[in-house]
């Protein structure tokens, strides 16, 4: 998943990083309301980290203005406040949820797992496309009944295609989904990435499902829609 963390505190900003990509989410940073909510309404999240207490703008108004235009990315709050006021005030914003600080690593994480089922998209606990099977929840992919190892990269991009099957993905929406805000996107490492994900999908001459569309971007084949050659 992409997860963006809007926290001010550094070692609390820091610790949320490591953690979650130690999960192979990315992970963008925002250090203040302000940036915060230009990347939580810029671009497509699966969760947003919120911290309540922040510079510029309050977590109140980013959650507010995230909402406002429409998109319904699942937002958990952090705060030190755990008075039910604070709480109220967060969740009729338009939060999902709402952390008390100090938090463990796996309280979030099991928070994360929660609201992101929630989330319509995320519903499905395993994918499947022909006989290539991925589940989410353990990071586990087969196909033909046969494990395939991944790295972390290689498993996002797999799971970002296999929820999108059918549809032409552009290199800017998967540089989007599964790298961070800094990366660069004149570099070649979408190509790099995706080059060795389908050559561990199609050992053994397997059929290439994800189909490289040169000027539009990649797909990922279904029963119903094939690329001719």
């Amino acid at each position: 998943m992409k997860i963006l963390v809007v926290e001010d505190d550094p070692a609390i900003a820091d610790m949320l990083r490591a953690g979650l990509m130690s999960d192979a989410h990315a992970v963008d940073v925002a250090k203040d309301g302000k940036d915060g909510s230009f990347l939580g309404r810029s671009y497509e999240y699966d969760v947003v980290i919120l911290d309540h207490a922040l510079p510029e703008k309050n977590g109140i108004t980013v959650c507010k203005e995230i909402r406002a235009i429409g998109k319904t990315t699942p937002i958990i709050f952090l705060s030190i406040t755990g008075d039910a006021d604070t709480k109220v005030a967060a969740l009729e914003s338009g939060a999902d949820d709402y952390v008390t600080k100090p938090f463990s690593m796996a309280e979030l994480r099991s928070r994360i797992r929660a609201v992101t089922r929630r989330a319509p998209v995320m519903r499905q606990t395993e994918l499947r496309v022909h006989d290539l099977s991925l589940d989410p929840g353990r990071r586990f992919a087969t196909r033909g009944g046969k494990r395939i190892h991944l790295t972390r990269k290689e498993f996002s991009l797999l799971e970002y295609m296999m929820r999108n099957p059918g549809v032409v993905l552009s290199r800017t929406l998967i540089m989007e989904h599964a790298w961070t805000a800094d990366n660069d996107p004149f570099s070649n490492t979408v190509e790099a990435h995706m080059r060795n994900l389908r050559k561990k999908l199609n050992v053994g001459n397997k059929r290439d499902l994800i189909k490289n569309l040169p000027g539009h971007g990649y797909i990922m084949e279904t029963a119903d829609y094939a690329v001719k050659p």
